[in-house]
């Protein structure tokens, strides 16, 4: 049984005995939290829709450790004009042990709810991801390669460093400069949803490019 729910403004997939790192709470350690904002579960099959929410339902949970996430560095440079700034951030963050999943009142999905969800998959589909996860992307950069029908990780990955290049220059001189060498890497990676992997080859990086 798994349950997807909203916790500080994140969603998560969540079951019991999972741990889960979120937004930091301000529930002391050891505390036993409840979260109501149950967007779906699932029981063996049988799944449940919220609207937006479960009526009835709820995540049980308790508080481990309060925490500060891995360093991210944020670098800012401007071209010709001698401005190199750089700023690291580490996030606050709450690990917290998912105890049960309550499901008291929720009423089961008909199937007419899911058709409706199978529908709207092809709609988020067509939104295409975002592009500036790459290190290197910018929103221009995300425009013109969007423009030219690069609009998901996947059509990144496949795409040639010279055929990106190619449509960074043909689209602004401005793209010109940008070296998009690693970005299929990177963009596989996303595309798999290793993130943890993407984020340690970030860090190995500058500006995108390898040093």
């Amino acid at each position: 049984m798994y349950a997807i729910v909203e916790i500080a403004g994140q969603q998560f997939k969540v079951s019991k005995d999972l741990k889960v790192y979120v937004n930091r709470l301000t529930n002391e350690e050891g505390s036993k939290v409840s979260f109501d904002k149950v967007l779906l579960l699932d029981d063996n099959g049988n799944v449940t829709l919220g609207a937006p929410a479960i009526e009835g339902a709820s995540v049980e949970a308790k508080v481990l450790q309060h925490l500060k996430g891995d360093k991210v560095i944020v670098f800012k440079k401007k071209r010709r004009k001698g401005y190199k700034k750089r700023n690291g951030h580490r996030q606050y963050l709450t690990q917290i042990l998912i105890e049960g999943i309550s499901a008291s009142g929720a009423k089961k999905a008909a199937p007419k709810a899911e058709k409706v969800a199978e529908a709207k998959a092809p709609k988020a589909s067509k939104k295409g991801d975002d592009l500036k996860l790459v290190e290197g992307i910018g929103p221009k950069a995300a425009e013109a390669l969007v423009a030219a029908g690069i609009d998901t990780f996947s059509k990144l990955a496949k795409a040639s460093a010279d055929a990106v290049k190619e449509i960074l220059e043909a689209s602004t001189s401005k793209l010109s400069h940008l070296d998009p060498t690693t970005w299929a890497q990177q963009a596989q990676l996303a595309a798999d949803g290793k993130m943890d992997e993407l984020k340690k080859l970030q860090d190995e990086l500058n500006g995108g490019k390898a040093v």
